[in-house]
């Protein structure tokens, strides 16, 4: 479907949550797995049926409140049944819903959530105290519901509004351009900006994950990216939400996660790379298998070869890892299988070739242009580039968002008009093949600028990822743009860490021989590559590396600073 039929269809995307519900009333819509209190495991679930009246029910007294379409509320509540039903019930009565993640920390949790400027907040007790503390960047803050117990505070409790009557509560009429949420980026490139959802967003989003991984009603997910349960729900998908803490993803029990799988006969998972990475050592060192699991899926960060390597024996014999590719302001735009990266891409990979992100979804165009730092107007101003030739990317379709309401200077650098579309500026570069799938070769915002080319950062340190001590890797500038110079930052596996000084010689030696035999990364003086015991990541999912934060940290370590 055209972007502009779906600006003017009526749409709310709970009303997908009503249709699930009456085709299959008594199927288990979210099993909450929360962690154990007095020895007991609290383990809780809803059905389809129950999870849409009581949704109803509260965006009932939300109306009541005085909540109508285009109010915006955030939304502070831990991943739980509570978390899924008060999300569609936010969405029934018209709200723009501001989701932030808890794990950026408080002062950038406080920023984003005063740029947002909420009408109230739909929060658990201690961020309604610290609503209070902080109420004079709250202004607006006047419609507020607790998720538990209320202390001083003003306002409705969850309990309140769940003891009401939905009285035929239907959700709110809208339209596909109307917005639905404000989601905030990991600020792996810079402060975090708030994207605006719309309801068509949200319903393409459902309609490309749903048919091009063929997900059908009635199937098991484990939600290790607590978002993917809101898609689940408006799929026929039964949520199980895991013992763990979705800010730490990379911090979780495996054996939980293993256990979770075997328990729900599991058949589908979406996860970051950093928690699958945990999952599969743990099963190739315990042996275990994960025999009902059919479909992986991961994103924030490309999955590592040996990460997939360990993962597709130990799942299901026709089962596939996915990684599907996308940002914020837009996902999904291509994805690519385990099958297709360990037959072929990933020698290239290795070799610097950039990773192979895969084909486009059938709702997204896509285009790789010529490098521009600066503002683009309109379509007409870009610089198209072959295939083969690497560029930055820019994408549109259903999924693509059209704008920030947050840092709306970020507008002019993001997004290119053409007509009454809107493309988006994805930020990474690459190129696309004979075959025209896309291969990322890092961000723009990362790419080292020598005063005779550039470095782009994944190419670069996958040839110092290919030594098997070697965990993960990252490329870094010194210096200005334009007359940078390149250091290497290797982070080694925990257990290969160097324990004495001879061992880190022989191992820095290791990897300026592996620079120097290649290309692109002969011009990485030996004395420029460094070990590092833990690369900072971003905090969504503990997979992309916080390389802003590693070139002053790397001039310090060589006497720079």
């Amino acid at each position: 479907m055209s972007s502009s039929k779906l600006i003017t269809r009526q749409i709310n995307i709970a009303s997908r949550l009503g249709e699930i519900a009456r085709a299959a009333p008594e199927t288990v819509a979210v099993i909450d797995c929360a962690k154990p209190r007095n020895g007991h495991q609290q383990r809780r679930s809803v059905t389809f049926e129950q999870l849409d009246r009581q949704s109803g029910v509260i965006a009932g007294g939300l109306h009541e409140m005085g909540v109508r379409p285009g109010t915006r509320l955030a939304l502070l509540v831990k991943p739980s049944i509570e978390f899924v039903t008060l999300t569609f019930a936010l969405f029934k009565a018209g709200s723009v819903i501001i989701l932030i993640d808890p794990g950026m920390g408080r002062d950038n949790l406080i920023d984003c959530l005063a740029e947002a400027e909420p009408e109230g907040f739909v929060a658990i007790p201690l961020a309604q105290a610290a609503r209070v503390r902080y109420r004079r960047r709250f202004p607006r803050a006047r419609l507020n519901v607790t998720v538990g117990r209320r202390w001083f505070w003003g306002g409705r409790t969850l309990r309140q509004l769940t003891s009401g009557s939905a009285n035929g509560f239907e959700p709110a009429e809208l339209r596909a351009d109307d917005p639905a949420a404000i989601i905030f980026t990991t600020g792996s490139t810079g402060p975090p900006k708030g994207v605006l959802y719309s309801h068509g967003n949200f319903a393409g989003q459902v309609q490309q994950i749903q048919q091009r991984f063929s997900i059908q009603p009635g199937g098991m997910d484990l939600a290790g990216f607590p978002l993917f349960g809101l898609f689940n729900a408006a799929m026929g998908t039964t949520t199980v939400i895991p013992d763990m803490d979705a800010s730490r993803p990379a911090s979780l029990d495996p054996q939980k996660y293993v256990d979770a799988i075997g328990e729900h006969k599991i058949n589908q998972s979406f996860a970051s790379p950093a928690v699958w990475n945990v999952v599969a050592r743990y099963c190739e060192r315990t042996n275990s298998k994960l025999p009902s699991l059919k479909l992986v899926l991961s994103a924030g960060a490309p999955m590592p070869p040996h990460v997939l390597a360990r993962l597709q024996p130990i799942i299901h014999p026709e089962g596939e890892v996915f990684t599907p590719y996308g940002a914020t302001e837009a996902l999904p735009v291509a994805a690519i299988g385990s099958h297709e990266i360990l037959g072929s891409t990933s020698v290239e990979t290795a070799r610097g070739a950039g990773t192979c992100v895969g084909r486009a979804f059938s709702g997204i165009d896509w285009k790789v242009i010529r490098i521009e730092d600066g503002p683009i107007g309109t379509i007409e101003a870009i610089e198209e580039l072959p295939d083969g030739e690497i560029g930055e990317l820019i994408v549109r379709g259903p999924v693509v968002t059209k704008q920030y309401v947050t840092r709306r200077e970020a507008n002019l650098l993001a997004k290119i008009t053409d007509g009454d579309s809107v493309w988006h500026r994805m930020g990474d570069v690459g190129y696309l093949d004979d075959q025209q799938r896309f291969w990322f070769c890092g961000r723009k915002a990362h790419r080292v600028r020598r005063p005779d080319g550039e470095m782009f950062t994944i190419r670069c340190e996958a040839i110092f990822n290919e030594h098997p001590r070697i965990f993960r890797s990252a490329l870094v500038g010194l210096g200005p743009a334009g007359s940078q110079v390149p250091a290497m930052i290797c982070e080694p596996w925990r257990e290969h860490w160097p324990r004495v000084e001879a061992d880190r010689t022989i191992l820095l030696e290791e990897l300026a021989e592996l620079g120097r035999a290649n290309d692109l990364t002969a011009p990485i003086a030996s004395e420029h590559i460094l070990l590092h015991k833990s690369l900072p990541v971003d905090i969504r999912h503990n997979a992309k590396i916080f390389r802003e934060q590693l070139g002053p940290w790397a001039e310090a370590q060589l006497g720079l600073r």
